[in-house]
C-alpha cells in the first residue's frame, strides 16, 4: 500500500528554515518563518501568560476532557474579545479548535457540508495553506486580485472586479486585518463596499484573523471582522491565539459561525460539534485555558493588553526605521509602503531573483515572493537589510 504513494511537494518556508540554519555566515537575517521574534531573536512568552499558567498548574484539579467544542467560558472570552457587542451572543456558534489553522480546516468542512458547490474566493497572493487545504479537500478555488506591486498597496478596484463574478452561495475569504503575506489592508470605506459587493451577490463572507492586536490595535484591528458580523446575514470567523498570545505550541483556536437567524444557531453550534468528532475529538484545553483565565482576569488582561501593545509598536517603529533608512540610501519615498503596512509581514514586490540574490549575496533569508518578517528585525539589523536591498537592486 505504501509504496502507492507519491512525494509531495517540500514546505519551502520550512525548506528555508533549514537553509538559514545551515548558513555559517555571522550576519544572516532570518525574515523567513512567520513567528513573532523579539530584538534578541526570541519568541518570549507574555508575563500574563506565565501568570496564568502558575495559577492554573496550583488549581486545576483533572486533565479529563472538554466538550467537544471545547470550554464555553474560551468562546465567551474569544467571542467577546473579537466581536463585542457587535452582534448578540445567541446568534454565535463557536467551537475551539487546534490553531487557527485547525479553525480554517473545520470552516472550510462546514462549507463543503452546507454547499458542496461553493466556490472559495481567494485573495492573490494570500496564506499559502489556505490554498494548500483547499487543493487537498478539492474544493473549487477562484482567486481575486489583491495586492498593486507597483504601489504595494491593496488593488481595491481590481478585487472588486474580480469578486463581481461571485454567484450566490459562494464564499469569499477575507483576512480580518494585517493581510498575511503583504501588509497591505483594506480601510473601512473600502470593507462597507465589499460587503455591499457580498450581499448584493448573496455570498458569505470567511474571515480567518490571526494577527488582532499586531496592527492599529485590539480594537481597530477587530473593525472589520465586526462590521461584516454585524451586516451580513450568515459569516464564517477563523480566530488564532498563537501570535497575539504568544502560544503558538499551545495550538489555540476557535471557529465562529454567526447567523443573524438566531433559529440557526443549534444547528450551526451541532455542525460544529460534529466537525470536531470527526476530526480530532476533544480540541486541546491548556492554551484554551490560559486564554480564558487571561482574558477573565482584569489584572492580568491589563498586563497582557499593555505587553501586546509593547509588541505593536515595536513592529511599528522597525517599519518606519527601515522605511527611513531607504529613504537615506535611495533618496527615494517608493519603500514608505513599508511604514504603511500592518502586521508582522510585508511584501517586497520584486521578483524571486532578487530575493535569491538578497539570500546569496548578503544572507539575507525571506519567503520567495517577497515576503518578510518584520519581526524578524532588530535596530541593528534594519540598516543592513536596507543596504542590502540598496546593492541588489531591489
Amino acid at each position: 500500500m505504501f509504496d502507492r504513494l507519491t512525494a509531495q511537494p517540500a514546505d519551502k518556508i520550512l525548506a528555508l528554515m533549514q537553509m538559514f540554519k545551515e548558513d555559517p555566515r555571522p550576519t544572516k537575517i532570518d525574515l523567513g518563518v512567520g513567528v513573532y521574534k523579539n530584538a534578541e531573536g526570541v519568541t518570549p512568552i507574555m508575563q500574563a501568560v506565565k501568570t496564568a499558567e502558575k495559577q492554573l498548574w496550583e488549581q486545576e484539579t483533572t486533565k479529563s476532557y472538554v466538550g467537544l467544542v471545547g470550554d464555553p467560558g474560551f468562546s465567551d472570552a474569544m467571542i467577546d474579545l473579537i466581536l463585542g457587542d457587535a452582534v448578540p451572543r445567541n446568534i454565535v456558534a463557536a467551537a475551539a479548535t487546534p490553531g487557527g489553522t485547525g479553525a480554517v480546516r473545520q470552516a472550510f468542512e462546514m462549507i463543503r457540508m452546507a454547499n458542496p458547490e461553493a466556490r472559495i474566493f481567494v485573495s492573490d497572493p494570500t496564506w499559502p495553506n489556505h490554498l494548500s487545504i483547499l487543493k487537498y479537500m478539492g474544493m473549487e478555488v477562484v482567486s481575486y486580485r489583491y495586492f498593486d506591486s507597483e504601489t504595494r498597496g491593496v488593488d481595491f478596484t481590481g478585487m472588486m472586479d474580480d469578486l463581481g463574478a461571485l454567484r450566490s452561495g459562494d464564499v469569499v475569504l477575507l483576512h480580518g486585518c494585517c493581510h498575511n503575506p503583504t501588509g497591505a489592508n483594506l480601510n473601512l470605506v473600502e470593507w462597507q463596499s465589499v460587503i455591499d459587493l457580498m450581499q448584493k451577490k448573496g455570498a458569505v463572507p470567511m474571515i480567518d484573523i490571526a494577527y488582532q492586536g499586531f496592527g492599529d490595535g485590539l480594537e481597530e484591528d477587530a473593525a472589520a471582522t465586526r462590521l461584516v458580523a454585524a451586516s451580513m446575514p450568515e459569516c464564517l470567523i477563523a480566530a488564532s491565539c498563537s501570535k497575539n498570545f504568544g502560544i503558538y505550541r499551545e495550538r489555540t483556536g476557535l471557529l465562529m459561525a454567526v447567523s443573524q437567524e438566531a433559529s440557526q444557531h443549534g444547528l450551526n453550534q451541532g455542525t460544529l460539534a460534529f466537525l470536531n468528532r470527526q476530526n480530532y475529538s476533544f480540541p486541546p484545553d491548556h492554551g484554551a485555558r490560559l486564554v480564558t483565565m487571561v482574558l477573565q482576569d482584569p489584572s492580568l488582561r491589563a498586563d497582557w493588553a499593555s505587553e501586546l501593545e509593547e509588541v505593536r509598536l515595536s513592529m511599528l517603529g522597525l517599519r518606519q526605521h527601515l522605511a527611513d533608512e531607504l529613504q537615506q540610501r535611495t533618496g527615494s519615498d517608493r519603500f514608505a509602503f513599508l511604514a504603511q503596512h500592518r502586521g508582522m509581514f510585508s511584501r517586497l514586490g520584486t521578483t524571486p531573483d532578487l530575493v535569491e540574490k538578497l539570500r546569496a549575496e548578503h544572507a539575507i533569508y525571506m519567503v520567495g515572493d517577497s515576503r518578510m518578517n518584520i519581526a524578524g528585525l532588530n535596530a541593528t539589523t534594519v540598516p543592513i537589510l536596507a543596504q542590502a536591498i540598496v546593492e541588489a537592486g531591489v
